[in-house]
């Protein structure tokens, strides 16, 4: 079950998203897809161990679900099985990439190779797609995102799984950084990445 959003809160994220670098989003490569991801990482740039997250962050969930309503997602298998009830989040087009032949779900298209998700995804504005995980997933997608959404916690986990160093790629600059925040003893930061011109 969702946890309604507050219209405060709703408020303080379109307060932060949308300044005028917003615009940044629409910048392309010529022939490049404008899709965006979502990601958390530690220190290390990790994602996941052992097939599950490293943490949950109510507050990152909430912006998860408050940025990608009524809109597209692409996820992996494993992060679709993450969700409540191993159900795909509700009020989205949900893309899942998966081997698994016999994976049936309702009111999900369900893809196993990378051209066919990029067809199922050509049905939807790019501007308007989300790629979510997992690590081949995110590793298949990068290439055709122009802007990611990155909580940065600032904490080493034990993990197996990472993203790419987007603050060491020299095609991808920080565009914007929230204030600190808290989660218990975390501190942690929600940073825009933005694709370089040219």
């Amino acid at each position: 079950m969702y946890t309604r959003i507050s219209s405060r809160y709703c408020k303080k994220v379109l307060a932060f998203w949308e300044k005028k670098s917003y615009n940044i989003c629409h910048i392309s490569k010529k022939g490049r897809a404008q899709m965006k991801l979502i990601a958390t990482v530690d220190n290390n740039w990790a994602i996941g161990n052992k097939g599950g997250r490293l943490v949950r962050i109510p507050t990152d969930e909430r912006f998860f679900r408050f940025e990608t309503m009524y809109k597209t997602v692409v996820m992996g298998r494993c992060v679709q099985e993450e969700f409540s009830a191993g159900q795909p989040p509700r009020d989205r087009n949900n893309i899942i990439l998966t081997r698994k032949k016999d994976l049936k779900l309702n009111d999900v298209t369900v893809v196993h190779s990378f051209d066919e998700a990029m067809e199922a995804i050509s049905q939807y504005p790019t501007d308007q797609v989300y790629v979510i995980g997992g690590a081949s997933v995110f590793e298949q997608f990068l290439p055709y995102c122009d802007e990611a959404f990155i909580t940065k916690i600032d904490y080493e986990y034990d993990a197996d799984t990472f993203f790419t160093n987007l603050d060491k790629d020299p095609e991808w600059e920080l565009a914007d950084v929230s204030d600190e925040q808290t989660y218990y003893d975390l501190i942690y930061e929600r940073c825009r990445y933005v694709r370089r011109k040219g």
